[in-house]
């Protein structure tokens, strides 16, 4: 049986905290759903009302189309241990670029890390929790180490001028938050 909360316990930002992955869904009002995996330890919970993540660079940059046009959002974490749990937090988002007067007070809160492009910041509107039965038991090995490695690689600029050239359109060509090259 669900239950639902209009905020964040502190047993379950404890639960979040303990996650090594979650999922964020966004849909703009015609075209593809989205639904990413994150992980990373990028996401944080700021509040019991808000919560936010780093976001790395990527091959697309569909949350972000998706925000400014609709700022709904769904985050999903699930326990993959032996206590089942599927917590979903529903609320609206917004995008920070390392441009924006506040980038710096809102970094704060993460551990910077090579290609971080944008934090996504989500006012909580109501939280649910489910049971996760069916979901299977995994261990995690290890954190993928290839978009840090890559990110290493690359100079602020030629990170600049690879989100100005790729991460500017979703996949259905609906504009993002632009990405300015210096």
């Amino acid at each position: 049986m669900a239950d639902f909360f209009d905020k964040l316990s502190d047993d379950l930002i404890d639960f979040i905290n303990r996650q090594h992955m979650f999922f964020i869904a966004t849909a703009p009002t015609e075209g593809r759903i989205n639904l990413s995996p994150k992980g990373m330890d990028t996401f944080r919970c700021i509040s019991q009302s808000k919560v936010g993540y780093l976001d790395l660079t990527g091959s697309g940059n569909e949350t972000s189309a998706h925000l400014l046009e609709n700022s709904r959002v769904t985050i999903m974490f699930c326990s993959f241990d032996h206590k089942p749990l599927i917590l979903r937090i529903y609320g609206h988002a917004h995008v920070i670029h390392p441009s924006d007067s506040d980038w710096d007070a809102t970094l704060e809160a993460f551990d910077p890390s090579p290609g971080m492009r944008q934090i996504m910041v989500i006012d909580v509107d109501s939280v649910q929790t489910s049971c996760g039965y069916a979901v299977p038991v995994f261990s995690l090995k290890e954190e993928r180490q290839s978009l840090k490695k890559w990110a290493e690689h690359r100079d602020p600029d030629e990170l600049k001028n690879f989100w100005v050239e790729n991460n500017q359109t979703s996949i259905d060509g609906k504009p993002a938050r632009p990405f300015v090259a210096d």
